[in-house]
C-alpha cells in the first residue's frame, strides 16, 4: 500500500498508523503522486488554521477526511492532527480497531502522564476516547494499569535505578521467538566464557554504582532463559551479584525461570536462598499438543511440578505466562490452559498476544493460527476469569504484528505488582542492563532517554566485553549529571 506525503515530512507518524490500521497490506512509501491503491497525507497552512487531509484508496474504494487546528509549532499537536485525519479516512474503509488511532507500544504512558500531572480516571478516559478513539474495554485496562503505575512511582527515590541482567541462552528455540537467544544444544561451550565476561561487567557496574551513589531498587534476571544455567552456575552468578551490588534497598528480585524443563527443586531452593523473591514460570500453554507444535520440550504436568517446587522452595511471588493466539490453539483449549494455571493460584498471570515477528521460525511456517476473533475470545475469557479470581491489571504494552492488534497485560493479586515491569515499561527511572542483548536506558534531566546496547550474541558479547565496560562508563557519566 503506497503512502505519499504532501506538505509535511512526518512519515513515521502516518506510516506507523497505516501499518496498524492495514496490517495485511505491505508498506510502500513513495515520493511522487501515484494512481491506484494507497494513501495521501497532506498538511496545509492558512492564516489561522493548520489543515490535515487524508485520501485513501483501497480495492477501488476511496475515502477522504480533513481535520484542522489553530496554527501551532507544537510537534505532538501537529502529529496528532495528521493521525486524526488519516484515522477518520481509514474508518470509512475498515472497522474501528480496539486501540483506535494509537500505534505505539506503550499506550499507558499517555494515561500515566495524565494522572501524574493531576488528572483523574474520568478525565483520562475522556482523553483516550476523544483524542485517540480507544474502545471502552481498552481504555479501562489502560487506566487501571496506569493507576498501578502511579502507586509504584511513589516508591521511587531520586537516586534509584533498576538493573536487568540478560542471559541469552535457552534449552531450545521456541517457534514464536524472535529474541536473540542461543540454544545450549548448539553452543554449550560458550556459556562458561559468557559467564566469565558477565562477571567482569557485574564487578565494573558494581563499582560505578558505589561511586555514583545510585541504589538498586529492582533486579531482574531475564533472557533467553536464565535457568538454562546449571544450579552451580546460577549460584555463581547470584553470588557474584551479591558480592558486587549493595542490595539492601532492593524492593524486588526476579529470576525468569521461563521454561519448566530448566527448573528443579534443588535449583529453585538455591535461587531463593540467594535472595531472589520472585520467580517466573512460563508455560505459555498447558496443552501438550500446542507445546509440541511451538517447539517447547516440556509438558503441562512439568509446569505443575515446577510451580509446586517453587512454592516448596519458599517463593510466594510467582508469575505465569500464557500466550493467546498460538498455532493450533483454540478458544476452548486456551480457556482450559487458563483454568489449569488459575488452579495453582499464582500471584501474577501475564497474558500475551502472539506477535508474529519476522525473526521467528513461526513466521515462515504454514501452521494454522487462530483468527483475530478467536484471539479476542481468548483475551475476553482471560480478563473475565482473572477479574473473577481477584486479579487486576498492573502493566500493559503492545508489539508490532500482534494477532488482532491487541496487547500484553500483566495481572496481579493485591500487593504483587511486578515493579521492575512497571518501571521498565513506563520508563520511570534509569535501567542499567548487563549481559547479552541488554539495553541500558538513562533518563536524562531534560526528559530525554539515552540508550546503550550490549551485543546480542554471546560470542560478540565475550569478544567486545572491554567495549561494553567503556560504554557503561559513558552511561554512568550521564546518569550522574545533576538535575537542572
Amino acid at each position: 500500500m503506497k503512502l505519499y506525503l504532501r506538505g509535511h515530512e512526518d512519515r513515521y507518524a502516518v506510516e506507523q498508523l497505516q501499518l496498524a490500521l492495514f496490517p495485511e497490506e505491505s508498506m510502500e512509501p513513495v515520493d511522487a503522486p501515484f494512481s491506484g491503491d494507497g494513501a495521501v497525507s497532506a498538511l496545509s497552512k492558512g492564516r489561522v488554521f493548520l489543515t490535515a487531509t487524508a485520501k485513501i484508496t483501497l480495492r477501488g474504494q476511496t475515502a477522504f477526511a480533513a481535520r484542522r487546528i489553530r496554527l501551532t509549532d507544537d510537534v505532538p499537536a501537529v502529529r496528532r492532527l495528521l493521525q486524526n485525519a488519516y484515522y477518520a479516512a481509514a474508518m470509512q474503509l475498515r472497522q474501528a480497531p480496539e486501540w483506535g488511532s494509537l500505534s505505539g507500544v506503550r499506550p499507558t504512558k499517555l494515561t500515566t502522564r495524565h494522572l501524574l500531572s493531576g488528572g483523574d480516571p474520568v478525565s483520562a478516559d475522556r482523553l483516550m476516547q476523544d483524542l485517540y478513539h480507544v474502545s471502552p474495554e481498552r481504555r479501562k485496562l489502560c487506566i487501571e494499569a496506569s493507576l498501578a503505575t502511579v502507586e509504584a512511582a511513589k516508591r521511587l527515590r531520586e537516586n534509584d535505578v533498576s538493573v536487568y541482567m540478560g542471559i541469552p541462552f535457552c534449552p531450545t528455540r521456541c517457534a514464536y521467538c524472535s529474541f536473540v537467544s542461543t540454544s545450549v544444544e548448539r553452543l554449550k561451550d560458550q556459556l562458561p566464557l559468557f559467564l566469565d565476561a558477565l562477571e567482569k561487567e557485574i564487578a565494573h557496574v558494581g563499582n560505578l554504582l558505589k561511586q555514583s551513589g545510585k541504589r538498586v531498587r529492582t533486579l531482574y534476571i531475564g533472557g533467553g532463559t536464565p535457568t538454562t544455567l546449571s544450579t552451580s552456575q546460577m549460584q555463581r552468578l547470584m553470588e557474584t551479584i551479591a558480592a558486587n551490588f549493595d542490595l539492601t534497598d532492593l524492593l524486588e528480585y526476579t529470576v525468569e525461570g521461563g521454561r519448566p524443563d530448566t527448573l528443579s527443586f534443588t535449583k529453585l531452593k538455591a535461587i531463593r536462598a540467594l535472595g531472589c523473591d520472585r520467580m517466573s514460570i512460563n508455560p505459555q500453554t498447558m496443552n501438550d499438543a500446542v507445546l509440541e507444535c511451538i517447539g517447547r520440550r516440556h509438558t503441562g504436568e512439568q509446569t505443575v511440578t515446577a510451580f509446586r517446587d517453587a512454592v516448596r522452595a519458599g517463593f510466594e511471588g510467582i508469575n505465569m505466562d500464557l500466550i493467546a493466539g498460538l498455532p493450533t490453539d483454540t478458544p476452548d483449549s486456551f480457556a482450559d490452559s487458563l483454568e489449569q494455571v488459575l488452579a495453582l493460584r499464582p500471584t501474577n498471570v501475564t497474558v500475551h498476544t502472539l506477535a508474529l515477528k519476522k525473526g521467528a521460525d513461526l513466521y515462515f511456517d504454514r501452521l494454522r493460527l487462530p483468527t483475530a476473533d478467536e484471539v479476542r475470545d481468548m483475551l475476553e475469557t482471560a480478563e473475565r476469569r482473572l477479574r473473577e479470581e481477584g486479579y487486576a491489571p498492573y502493566y500493559l504494552y503492545r508489539q508490532k504484528y500482534m494477532s488482532g492488534s491487541f496487547e500484553n497485560v500483566g495481572w496481579c493479586k493485591p500487593g504483587f505488582a511486578g515493579l521492575y515491569n512497571i518501571y521498565m515499561m513506563e520508563e520511570l527511572h534509569s535501567v542499567v542492563a548487563l549481559g547479552g542483548g541488554g539495553m541500558t536506558k538513562i533518563n536524562l534531566p531534560n526528559g530525554r532517554l539515552e540508550r546503550f546496547h550490549n551485543p546480542k550474541f554471546p560470542q560478540q558479547y565475550v569478544e567486545r566485553i572491554d567495549d561494553v565496560l567503556r560504554q557503561k562508563d559513558e552511561a554512568f557519566a550521564l546518569l550522574s549529571q545533576p538535575a537542572k
